[in-house]
């Protein structure tokens, strides 16, 4: 199929029709709004397919929950104080085992922030961010096709591992405009999914509920949720590395802020620095054991972000006191340059005798 130009907002929603979704549930936020836009025009092409903007974040998230568990595709969007929103919903559908998509293309914060593309919104995502112990797979693009991509790769990890499954891009991926191809066409009809709710005239009546009062079942739900996120970790974790064969100082970076060191550690090859980047894809599992292995050659790590170095804390787990770790970053929305970035390095280079 030949490329075409969109924005990242609108190839989520291309995708996710093309994925097989089902129900749209959605409220107005910017940066993300044309994601919106895109279901409320597109979806409808797709017959028994719903598109619904919800009078709330809150009703959003739970419109998801009762669509999933009939057993069909569905997701959500949002910008990260319409996420805060979403999260005790989030949170039922991992307590469920219930699979969906949710869509963060986050914003400046706290508070209310700005609309400028930021990326603070990690802990957020990669912490559960509603109560309980649970985990959600969490995605991170850094191109429009990779946003494509990774949508298909969101709605197959959902249903696999029936997990609620986060891609986390920012305003500038949602609006920005590269060429994309899809490498999926929407299938005609998807299979039910097992154990969903659709009647009981052939079986006993079966109910899907989030409370107990006894401590000991709600223990073994939480065990039995540890011990499928451990394999989560086995089997999905993913990351890109770019230049770390011979590097002495490695960038770890993750989205947008992917895209801009590598520009940043172009020109610091071009000047004879020794270079690198890891970029986690999955945020969630957190590709750790790569950032050990890369300590085996380096003891020297940047972690570059869109906050004030949320990222940091992963980085150093992973390290376990192997390696020594810099942070350099801009909060509020406030994009750096590869310029910016490459001063950076090279100040922190020099700093550690790597030249």
């Amino acid at each position: 199929m030949a490329k075409v130009l969109m924005n990242g907002n609108s190839a989520i929603g291309e995708a996710a029709i093309r994925a097989g979704c089902q129900c749209y549930f959605g409220y107005p936020i910017t940066p993300q709004n044309e994601l919106t836009e895109y279901m409320a025009t597109h979806l409808s092409r797709r017959k028994g397919c719903v598109f619904i903007q919800a009078e709330s974040e809150i009703s959003a998230i739970n419109m998801v929950y009762g669509a999933s568990l009939v057993g069909v595709r569905a997701m959500t969007s949002s910008s990260s104080p319409g996420i805060s929103l979403k999260q005790e919903g989030i949170s039922y559908l991992a307590a469920c085992e219930l699979p969906a998509v949710i869509v963060n293309m986050s914003r400046g914060g706290p508070g209310l922030g700005s609309i400028a593309a930021s990326q603070s919104d990690y802990f957020q995502a990669t912490r559960g961010g509603g109560h309980g112990d649970y985990r959600t797979i969490v995605l991170s693009p850094s191109s429009v096709q990779e946003l494509a991509d990774l949508t298909q790769r969101a709605f197959d990890l959902a249903d696999k591992y029936r997990i609620p499954v986060i891609i986390l891009g920012d305003g500038m991926l949602g609006q920005m405009m590269e060429p994309v191809e899809f490498k999926h066409e929407a299938p005609e009809e998807l299979p039910i999914r097992r154990g969903a709710l659709r009647g009981a005239k052939r079986r006993p009546s079966k109910f899907i509920k989030t409370f107990t009062s006894n401590p000991t079942e709600l223990e073994e739900i939480n065990w039995s949720l540890y011990r499928r996120y451990q394999l989560i970790k086995k089997e999905e974790t993913s990351y890109e590395t770019f230049l770390v064969e011979d590097a002495e100082l490695v960038v770890v970076a993750f989205g947008i802020a992917a895209r801009i060191a590598r520009g940043a550690i172009k020109n610091a090859r071009t000047n004879g620095l020794k270079v690198g980047m890891l970029r986690p894809i999955t945020l969630w599992p957190f590709p750790s054991a790569k950032v050990e292995e890369l300590a085996d050659r380096t003891k020297n790590f940047l972690v570059f972000e869109m906050n004030m170095g949320q990222m940091v804390e992963d980085v150093q787990l992973a390290l376990q006191g192997k390696g020594e770790v810099f942070f350099y970053g801009r909060p509020g929305g406030v994009i750096p340059t590869p310029s910016e970035v490459f001063r950076v390095v090279s100040r922190l280079y020099y700093q550690k005798g790597l030249r």
